[in-house]
């Protein structure tokens, strides 16, 4: 009796896989391409974890030319006069951007719904979706030019009914607004798109059900389609709670100064002037990692809720 080496298939799973292989082998290879991109850039890159233990990584030496110190960089990090400061941003920043980010796309999902109209709806959709295609540098840039002291359309009209002018950019009170404001612009529409075509495989006979039974066009909202895309909205919900410490920080350092620190500089940022700007690699790959932590433990902690409360989760 043959003994299967460990991970090979047994043999009836070979005789099913080999020939779908070969009937689909196109398919397989059309694969590869994203396949390579993924070990390439996502998991090779994982290496550099190792500096995160290392005294002071210098890329001359190599990953492993430097000596180990432990946990001594998250020790310091914790130390740090900046870390209250940088975590209290991180998360009330992300968590605010959640609230408004998550729940507006199924608002403007629903609302679409119930446009009779097809063809204002279809145009109303792709209008929608521009925003998502303009770079961020394009978006900031417009936004500094709508909100300049100097001309702004913004000041201006608050010029005319209080006399005064706000200086936006450099008043850390407007820094979360503006960030919220600008990432419901541009992704508002965009992410809708999931729950419009959860909505669309909606059986028809529940409305017409409802419709029957007297139930106006915003109990049908309340009681079929929220119910009926619940679990997409879960699953999206799961992966947008890992984001909370996420923070677009290309976005952030285009739109904060130094006047802003107070409620703008999150742990993303900081690891950008303190790694890229400073050279202090294994530190800031430390405040990465930790930074990752605490989105996995997020996303693994909502998986585990949805799951007991819902019976939908990930895995």
């Amino acid at each position: 009796m043959k003994t299967a080496l460990p991970g090979a298939l047994p043999a009836e799973r070979q005789e099913r896989f080999f020939p779908y292989f070969k009937r689909n082998w196109v398919l397989y290879m059309m694969v590869l391409p994203g396949l390579a991109v993924l070990i390439i850039f996502s998991y090779l890159p994982m290496s550099g974890i190792i500096m995160a233990f290392e005294k002071n990584y210098m890329p001359a030496r190599g990953l492993m030319g430097s000596d180990w110190v432990g946990l001594e960089h998250f020790a310091k990090f914790f130390r740090s006069a900046f870390f209250e400061r940088l975590m209290g941003n991180t998360l009330i920043l992300g968590i605010e951007s959640l609230i408004f980010s998550f729940s507006t796309p199924i608002l403007f999902a629903l609302l679409l719904n119930e446009l009779r109209n097809v063809a204002f709806r279809r145009v109303t959709q792709t209008i929608s979706y521009f925003p998502y295609f303009i770079s961020t540098v394009i978006v900031i840039g417009l936004l500094k030019d709508m909100t300049s002291v100097n001309g702004g359309v913004v000041n201006l009209l608050i010029q005319k009914i209080t006399g005064n002018t706000i200086n936006f950019f450099s008043d850390p009170g407007w820094f979360r607004p503006l960030y919220i404001i600008s990432g419901l612009w541009t992704g508002m529409g965009y992410n809708s798109i999931i729950y419009l075509a959860a909505i669309s495989g909606i059986n028809p006979e529940m409305y017409e059900s409802a419709l029957l039974d007297g139930a106006n066009r915003f109990q049908q909202a309340v009681h079929i389609t929220l119910p009926s895309i619940s679990s997409t909205i879960v699953i999206l919900l799961i992966l947008a709670v890992g984001g909370i410490v996420g923070n677009d920080y290309q976005k952030i350092l285009l739109m904060y100064s130094p006047l802003t620190y107070k409620t703008a500089d999150v742990i993303s940022t900081y690891v950008y002037r303190e790694g890229i700007l400073g050279g202090g690699y294994s530190y800031t790959t430390a405040i990465g990692l930790f930074n990752s932590l605490i989105s996995l433990v997020l996303v693994l902690g909502t998986n585990w809720l949805a799951r007991k409360i819902s019976d939908t989760s990930i895995f």
